[in-house]
């Protein structure tokens, strides 16, 4: 039986996207990219996944491309139309999506991270980019970078191709988070448990319009923004809001199924 290139769990109201080739340092190939295409999908109906983390197995997030199936001629033309659907479905989906990264996560290991609303690493993680070091476009990141981390910064990784260290990441903006590899699993449980704490309905809305404020005048958006509110106030965890509000306790809106 073929091993699977991801792996995916849910529990808890958190998805778990594994990257699963830890001998290759989860270098992306075909299956890759398809198998994360499909679970980011899988998790984005399921209505009982309000967290989506993506992680890697092993010593690394991901080393980017598969250097020795791209120079054999392996890397189709499906590979990035899967990666693309892949980072778009983590990008679009109305949950917020947390990527774990830490060893080498650099060329689409990076690309992949951005395309994730908050990103938590170790101080051993080694950053950057390289795709043009290897005649490609940096595709999962050439639209995004640049609204993370100004266009100055982002040419600066996107046409040198220099590598960084965690802190330096986290002074850019890269990055939202820095911790010891021994304390990672602890902060990642932290920043679910407070985005647990949130409304989705709420969070899936502010994710989505944050994305169309660079795109849109936001006067232009007005009405957008209205309809979205009105849709948080006519939803049940404003309800619980209100009702957490007059008990003076905390709200719990996400609540585990038997």
């Amino acid at each position: 039986m073929t091993r699977a290139s991801v792996l995916y769990e849910a529990r808890d109201g958190v998805a778990t996207l594994t990257l699963n080739r830890p001998e290759v340092l989860n270098a992306l190939n075909n299956d890759l990219a398809a198998q994360l295409a499909d679970h980011a999908e899988a998790a984005a109906k399921d209505p009982d996944v309000w967290v989506v983390v993506v992680r890697g197995g092993g010593r690394a997030f991901c080393s980017g491309i598969d250097r020795k199936e791209l120079s054999a001629g392996r890397i189709s033309p499906a590979f990035y139309r899967h990666w693309m659907r892949g980072l778009n479905c983590l990008e679009d989906m109305d949950k917020v999506v947390i990527s774990v990264l830490h060893g080498y996560s650099i060329g689409g290991g990076l690309q992949l991270a951005v395309a994730c609303d908050l990103r938590l690493v170790t101080e051993d993680c080694v950053i950057g980019l390289g795709a043009t070091e290897h005649g490609l476009v940096p595709d999962g990141s050439i639209l995004r970078l640049a609204r993370i981390v100004g266009l100055g910064r982002a040419k600066e990784l996107t046409l040198l191709n220099d590598w960084m260290r965690a802190d330096e990441a986290r002074a850019m903006g890269l990055v939202n988070w820095v911790v010891p590899p021994s304390e990672v699993d602890g902060k990642l449980a932290a920043v679910v448990a407070r985005t647990l704490e949130s409304s989705r309905t709420a969070n899936g809305h502010a994710k989505r319009l944050l994305h169309e404020s660079f795109h849109t005048d936001p006067r232009a958006m007005l009405e957008e923004v209205l309809r979205a509110q009105a849709d948080c106030m006519a939803s049940p965890e404003m309800e619980e809001a209100n009702r957490a509000w007059v008990e003076k306790r905390p709200a719990r809106y996400f609540r585990p199924g038997p």
